[in-house]
């Protein structure tokens, strides 16, 4: 028997990363915010690897800083080793990377979603969303309670329907043996959602007492620390820092596991779950990459107060007893003792096409979705999604247009798009190739980029908003000063010059010109420039970068503005595409089905030709001209 409890402006069920984004969002954006979880000791758990960033992932935790989220925030408390990935290369690539104390992160988010103004958090299943007239109006949960609202966000990870494997072990549990949510998926079929079955897995845990770090390699922090918030200076978050270490399978490792294929669960036919590509199990890597005689294995600690250490590299399934072999073939665990087995997981999650940019159900007024349940992988392409559907969520009850975030603006925005326009058959994860125009969505300036959103959404408070403005007339400040600085070939110049190993000068020059040489930045030139004032390190590496890529830089520019022409060429969201009759019958049918919001948006759709798109635009000026 069903009552009615207490009424509130939006429900945001799951508290992982996405659902903590999305409710914080709503709550900061003055909404009535209730969050439901399986259990409160699971807010912002991570049942995977202990870090956040990495490679493309680092950019995206900045951009959810500039906008006004909290995963950078709460990784720069808690990080117990930073380092900034790709130094090697360009700024284009550079990601930042943190390994987390699991517990304490779990804690102080849990202690920031506590204390937030309007968040109430609830532990309870919710069984049934209450649509009527295809509106939202409300959830149903275990305990008969039925919860009014104006708008749900879906944030269900990988707890519907989960089910844990490995050999012939078998559990109907979520991750970390928490409960798993065993009704809602039939309540979305219900209301005409599809679903689909997908799988992860994750790595044994050892005890870091039964390791030989001798047989490995230390890989330490970095000494200068880079915060992933840009509330944050690097002195402010100093730490003493932990190591990771390296080590290495081999062929006695594969050979393991090549004679115990018919065992593991993904080979057996026991998992039906389609697992991700770029994050494979060991067991994938030996079979798919046979040339290889070893892979990376990294050995990362999960806390400063867990003696469990996270074996990165070797998620499995195979049975327990294969698995102790197999890990104890590797240098440096030959007497591992293992803490928590590895194991897959299978979860329900949805085909992301039924979904706006904004990601709004298509079909349904008011129901939002984000995180793993749209089909991503990763704790950071989650809080990206949480964000965006907690901020349009908040905007659909104020009665303001969505924030879309567009491919040229935000490692965000290729994210959502590609999981709203292109059909994903495997968990997806964010990489910088997925990005057309990654040397103007850098990291190091997500906040250039997206601050000024996040103080118009009102997310960023003002302070924050006027020291950006301060940071942005720096910059352009000391780019026009140093183009209109001028040094001749002097004697002293020359021997600088020559220190540096650069090409002495013919004529005098521009200080921008000099930084813009391969051997030489803004602070090798500091000598010669002799009315440099203080700046901020941050001012300086914009300045450095935008100098010397500047080419570069106005060459992507030209190709964004080729870009928003296409974005600008809306699709009515009742075109019927039946009446476009030159266009081919697979490209109307994904037409249909996806129901693009632009010409850009339509030409990223798989199955839809260059051809097509000609169709489509010379309809749409028909339209245009009443033709």
């Amino acid at each position: 028997m069903s009552y009615t409890y207490a009424e509130y402006d939006a429900i945001v069920v799951g508290a992982g990363h996405a659902g903590c984004e999305a409710a914080l969002a709503l709550a900061r954006l003055g909404m009535n915010t209730l969050l439901f979880t399986v259990s409160i000791d699971s807010i912002a758990l991570m049942p995977c690897n202990p870090n956040i960033g990495g490679s493309s992932k680092g950019h995206l935790v900045r951009e959810i800083d500039a906008l006004g989220g909290e995963m950078g925030k709460n990784i720069d408390k808690t990080f117990i080793q930073s380092k900034m990935l790709n130094k090697s290369k360009g700024p284009a690539v550079h990601s930042l990377r943190a390994q987390a104390d699991k517990q304490d992160y779990t804690k102080e988010m849990r202690r920031v979603m506590e204390n937030t103004k309007g968040l109430t958090l609830r532990q309870d299943e919710v069984e049934k969303l209450l649509v009527e007239n295809h509106c939202i109006t409300g959830v149903l949960t275990s305990s008969g309670a039925v919860y009014p609202c104006r708008a749900v966000i879906l944030c269900t990870g990988v707890y519907l329907k989960a089910r844990c494997v490995y050999g012939d072990v078998s559990r109907y549990t979520g991750p970390n043996g928490l409960s798993a949510a065993n009704h809602l998926s039939d309540s979305l079929k219900e209301l005409g959602i599809e679903l689909y079955r997908f799988k992860t897995g994750t790595p044994a845990r050892i005890d870091r007492r039964s390791i030989d770090f001798s047989k490995m390699e230390e890989q330490k922090g970095d000494e200068r620390i880079v915060p992933f918030s840009f509330t944050n200076r690097p002195e402010d978050i100093e730490r003493e820092q932990v190591s990771c270490w390296l080590t290495y399978t081999n062929e006695e490792t594969h050979q393991i596991i090549r004679d115990n294929l018919d065992r593991s669960p993904l080979y057996s036919g026991n998992i039906q779950g389609t697992g991700p590509r770029y994050c494979p199990s060991i067991e994938d890597k030996v079979v798919r990459f046979a040339d290889k005689n070893r892979h990376q294995v990294f050995i990362e600690p999960e806390g400063n107060n867990t003696n469990e250490m996270y074996i990165g590299g070797m998620s499995s399934s195979l049975p327990e007893d294969v698995q102790f072999r197999m890990y104890r073939s590797v240098p440096g665990l030959e007497n591992a003792n293992i803490v928590r087995n590895a194991y897959a997981i299978e979860y329900d999650c949805i085909n992301a096409t039924q979904l706006k940019p904004s990601l709004e159900f298509k079909g349904i007024s008011g129901l939002f979705s984000a995180g793993q349940f749209n089909g991503s992988s990763g704790y950071e392409e989650a809080a990206a999604q949480g964000l965006i559907a907690g901020i349009n969520a908040a905007r659909k009850l104020q009665n303001k247009e969505p924030l879309i975030l567009d491919r040229s603006e935000a490692y965000i925005g290729v994210l959502i798009d590609d999981l709203v326009t292109k059909e994903t058959h495997e968990p997806y994860r964010m990489m910088t190739s997925r990005a057309e125009y990654r040397l103007i969505l850098r990291q190091d300036n997500a906040d250039l980029r997206l601050t000024k959103k996040g103080y118009e959404i009102g997310l960023i408070d003002e302070a924050r908003y006027q020291k950006l403005l301060q940071k942005e007339q720096d910059i352009l400040e000391e780019i026009d000063r140093l183009q209109n600085t001028n040094i001749g070939a002097s004697g002293r110049v020359q021997e600088i010059l020559k220190s540096f190993g650069s090409t002495p000068l013919n004529t005098g020059t521009s200080l921008a010109e000099l930084i813009r040489r391969p051997e030489l930045s803004y602070e090798a030139v500091e000598l010669i420039d002799k009315d440099r004032k203080p700046l901020s390190p941050e001012v300086i590496e914009q300045v450095n970068i935008n100098l010397k890529y500047e080419g570069y830089i106005k060459r992507q520019l030209k190709q964004v503005e080729q870009f928003k022409k296409m974005e600008k060429k809306r699709i009515p969201d009742d075109l019927n595409y039946d009446d476009v009759y030159s266009l081919r019958i697979e490209a109307r049918q994904k037409l249909k089905q996806i129901r693009p919001h632009s010409v850009g948006q339509a030409s990223r759709i798989s199955g839809v030709s260059p051809a097509d798109i000609s169709v489509l635009l010379v309809y749409l000026e028909q339209l245009r001209y009443g033709k």
